[in-house]
């Protein structure tokens, strides 16, 4: 896994993803560097993308309108390619991220590659081989944490006891601040982790940063993360690194 990513463009096909993955996308994309362009592609008139706009705003995700010039075909995988295009030639960005399950990107992920960007696609285990063999690597939606915040809809009338229910289960209340950010300490510590099972505090403190831009350590009454993490002994194990200078901790078992 590439890590050390400056510009990384994020692409997302709306038809072809699952809305209530997209944070958990942008957590673990994070892992590679800091996400610059955040956009979703789709023709956002259509019924079934109705939910989206909430959790697009909340994420600062910049929704792209692309109409359905025929009817039964969409124009989305266009739309997007074009936007890739024209970012690629600014020639800022050194990760593009291409998340559908969609097989037409493949030639768009080849190009890309040939242009000596890092690509990583984003998809279903359903995604077609060859999309997947043309980037840099392949994250599955699968393996993406199914504890993600899954967005709140409005229940509809229906007769369906069965689907009523259904649907309520899927509506999950806000997590609590701090386990939010146990939550991402964990995810950084699984990233980061070295032979010996631990991960600089400090690598950690930027991780969370590019996932949570309002994190400030202050807010939960500590000075500095390391504080933060000593707090909850019950939960890591902190030893000072090598040089001694810089703290490392572990996470224990869940």
């Amino acid at each position: 896994m590439k890590d050390n990513l400056d510009h990384i463009a994020l692409l997302i096909d709306a038809d072809n993803t699952q809305l209530s993955k997209l944070e958990g996308v942008i957590q673990e994309i994070s892992k590679h560097g800091r996400i610059v362009v955040k956009r979703a592609y789709a023709n956002w008139k259509k019924d079934n993308l109705k939910n989206w706009e909430s959790e697009l705003n909340r994420l600062a995700i910049k929704p792209e309108q692309q109409f359905d010039y025929v009817t039964g075909k969409n124009a989305t995988d266009i739309a997007l390619t074009i936007g890739a295009m024209d970012l690629l030639h600014k020639g800022i960005y050194d990760g593009f991220v291409i998340v559908s399950s969609d097989s037409d990107y493949t030639p768009l992920a080849i190009y890309l590659h040939e242009s000596g960007v890092y690509v990583i696609g984003v998809g279903e285990n359903k995604t077609p081989e060859a999309f997947k063999n043309s980037c840099d690597e392949f994250v599955l939606l699968e393996n993406i944490d199914k504890s993600q915040i899954k967005v709140q809809t409005k229940d509809t009338d229906t007769s369906d006891d069965n689907d009523r229910k259904r649907k309520e289960s899927d509506e999950t209340q806000p997590i609590n601040p701090i386990d939010e950010i146990h939550k991402l300490l964990r995810l950084a510590w699984e990233t980061y982790q070295d032979d010996d099972g631990y991960a600089f505090i400090s690598n950690a403190g930027f991780y969370i940063k590019r996932v949570k831009s309002d994190f400030d350590v202050r807010s939960f009454g500590f000075e500095r993360l390391t504080k933060l993490i000593e707090n909850f002994p019950e939960k890591y194990e902190t030893k000072a690194s090598a040089t001694k200078s810089i703290k490392v901790y572990k996470c224990k078992t869940k």
